[in-house]
């Protein structure tokens, strides 16, 4: 009796595992381009509010805002006061790197 509930319990363990693999969606990798930030550029070099794409951007390569405050070419834009306005405007953290 006990071999009959540890397989069971077994194929409900396996089951379950299946099932979470097939319908969570799988995690998208970030590719790092500083081009995808291309529509913050105006806000970040003026006073322009940033529009809903460059929000969106953004948070999508907020993984990669380390590797850029890392670049030295790309620091002076990424560390500026005004992208520190244009992440706080998208309600973004700016990570400590």
């Amino acid at each position: 009796m006990a071999m009959i509930t540890k397989a069971t319990w077994f194929s409900v363990f396996a089951l379950t595992a299946v099932l979470l693999l097939i319908l969570l969606p799988a995690a998208e990798a970030v590719t790092c381009s500083p081009m995808q930030l291309s529509p913050c550029a105006a806000a970040i070099t003026s006073s322009s509010p940033p529009s809903a794409l460059c929000c969106a951007k953004l948070k999508e390569q907020k993984p990669c805002l380390c590797g850029y405050m890392r670049n030295p070419s790309l620091r002076r834009f990424v560390s500026s006061p005004n992208a520190r306005k244009v992440s706080n405007r998208c309600k973004l953290a700016i990570p400590r790197c």
